[in-house]
């Protein structure tokens, strides 16, 4: 089954900022089309292509971005990104060059980003929150120029010349501005690494056109967002979810977006929305699950639309969060290497349980093992081809060429397209449980047992026994209110027993406090398979049988 946009999203909204005679639905971004010396300033670096769209657009007194009460307008952004680039050709960066950013959500991880771009450098995000040797990894695999990083993260890179953020924040604005690095629009911009539930971390790279089609395909086609939006992510920019959540979003569209440096905890999230007064929420299935059972439901107020992205939002969850929230929550599909979103519910085209429609710009085509495409309404593989698609990986040729095929992107997700152009997801295509010689999907079962009022989060994985044979079990975390007991996992698997076929049901309950989660907030279901010998949460383990 093949499928383009959906038109009807690609006409409810339109680009912010072109010009006259140019707006108009589903359009690409300025330029975006056009080769080197046919645009006015025959120029496609986007740090560039950014200030001139604020200065054309009337952005550049709007404030751009927020952290602990300071606030900086798209002018000062732009200003200091351009110093920033000063800075860092001072210190041996070039274009060509990779600029490693181990910071949290803070200022000078976009001015770190626009000041790479600025000079043609190529940004490299990095989670500073992993441990020393991951780091290490990367200084070896991205062989990054310079690195900026948090001050208690210098010991973490050696062999490399180091800036931390201070030094950055502080001392950046004081360096005369480099020029701008002249561009063609598939020059690389950043490259991001993978954070897939297993495998080393791969980084894909993505091209400066990229970052534009953000506010034509989610900013706009799927949020509508407008200068007087102030947007919050959970997901950090070190991903690829948060980074077009916060740094895209605010910089295409005239929006602010509210950093947090330190950890999102639902106390930190809560206070945080409460004071910027968010209206645009962008979160993961986990942490809606921990909000509704934890959060103060008043502090989210402001809110008129909430984002979920980075594993399946259960049909049971979306309604207790969308509930909760007194907004609609919406699901969708996007990942590192389609470098944004590309399947959608948007603000005026959603279906609850599904993952939403194809965006603007994108197709996807829905294929057996072999390749070919399944009729309409069959599930299969999800590949999909668009603007953002990664160049490739990084120095990894061999598995560049496994999930890039003709221009189209192997995802590893399996989707079926209903009726009505909306995409489900299905899991991913090793997601997949065989029991008894059947092939199970776990996502059904966990649809099923998400919507139990005591099941506040659930994953299904096949277990071994004690005979080596393949078992379900159901990992459980339990609802406010609701104790761990042999006989509420009676009640559950009854309860699994009523809605499904006798051989999807699980076979035992493990009460846990926790699920195994990539940094993404992914779940690491190989992990389930092993009977998860996880150390205890606060409360400990819960009993299990069979």
């Amino acid at each position: 089954m093949h499928m383009p946009a959906d038109p009807r999203v690609q006409q409810a909204q339109a680009w912010p900022a072109a010009e006259p005679g140019q707006r108009g639905a589903g359009t690409a971004p300025p330029g975006a089309d056009r080769q080197p010396g046919q645009e006015r300033s025959q120029q496609h670096n986007v740090a560039v292509q950014l200030a001139e769209l604020a200065a054309r657009s009337g952005w550049l007194g709007r404030r751009a971005f927020i952290q602990h009460g300071r606030e900086w307008t798209h002018r000062e952004v732009h200003l200091a990104a351009a110093a920033t680039a000063g800075l860092f050709a001072g210190l041996g960066v070039g274009e060509g060059d990779r600029v490693l950013i181990a910071l949290h959500d803070r200022i000078g991880f976009v001015l770190a980003f626009l000041g790479a771009a600025h000079l043609g450098a190529i940004a490299v995000p990095a989670n500073p929150r992993l441990p020393p040797k991951d780091h290490a990894f990367m200084v070896k695999d991205a062989a990054p120029a310079l690195v900026v990083c948090e001050p208690e993260l210098v010991k973490s890179f050696t062999g490399v010349p180091v800036l931390t953020a201070p030094e950055l924040e502080t001392g950046g604005s004081s360096h005369a501005p480099a020029p701008a690095a002249s561009l063609p629009a598939t020059a690389p911009l950043y490259a991001q690494y993978t954070s897939g539930t297993t495998g080393t971390p791969k980084l894909a790279v993505h091209r400066h056109a990229d970052l534009l089609w953000h506010a034509v395909a989610v900013s706009q086609g799927v949020l509508g967002i407008v200068p007087d939006d102030v947007v919050f992510s959970v997901s950090r920019t070190y991903f690829s979810y948060g980074l077009g959540n916060t740094l895209f979003c605010a910089l295409s569209t005239g929006a602010s977006a509210a950093l947090q440096p330190e950890l999102p905890t639902i106390a930190a999230v809560t206070e945080l929305v409460r004071s910027v007064r968010a209206s645009v929420l962008f979160a993961v299935p986990s942490f809606y699950a921990v909000l509704v059972a934890e959060g103060d439901r008043d502090a989210f107020s402001s809110l008129r639309v909430a984002v979920s992205a980075g594993e399946a939002l259960s049909p049971a969850l979306c309604a207790r969060a969308s509930g909760f929230l007194a907004v609609p929550v919406l699901d969708c599909l996007g990942s590192t290497e389609a470098g944004q979103l590309f399947i959608a519910n948007t603000v005026v085209r959603r279906r609850d349980g599904s993952c939403g429609v194809v965006l603007a710009g994108y197709e996807i085509s829905v294929r057996d093992d072999k390749g070919a495409e399944v009729a309409p309404g069959h599930p299969g593989a999800l590949w999909v081809r668009g603007p953002t698609i990664m160049t490739g990986y990084r120095n990894r040729p061999t598995e560049t060429a496994r999930v890039l095929v003709g221009g189209w992107l192997r995802t590893g997700d399996r989707v079926q397209v209903d009726a009505e152009g909306f995409v489900h997801h299905c899991g991913r295509v090793d997601d997949l449980e065989m029991i008894g010689g059947i092939t199970v999907s776990p996502l059904e079962i966990e649809a099923v047992l998400g919507s139990h009022d005591a099941v506040a989060e659930v994953g299904i994985a096949a277990v071994p026994d004690s005979r080596g044979a393949s078992r379900l079990r159901a990992f459980v975390i339990t609802a406010p209110g609701y104790s761990w007991s042999a006989e509420l996992e009676a009640e559950l698997i009854l309860f699994a027993r009523a809605h499904l076929a006798s051989y999807k049901v699980p076979r035992s309950v493990l009460f846990v406090s926790e699920l195994p989660r990539t940094q993404t907030g992914k779940l690491r279901r190989h992990v389930l398979r092993s009977g998860w010998p996880l150390l205890p949460g606060p409360a400990g383990p819960g009993p299990a049988s069979g």
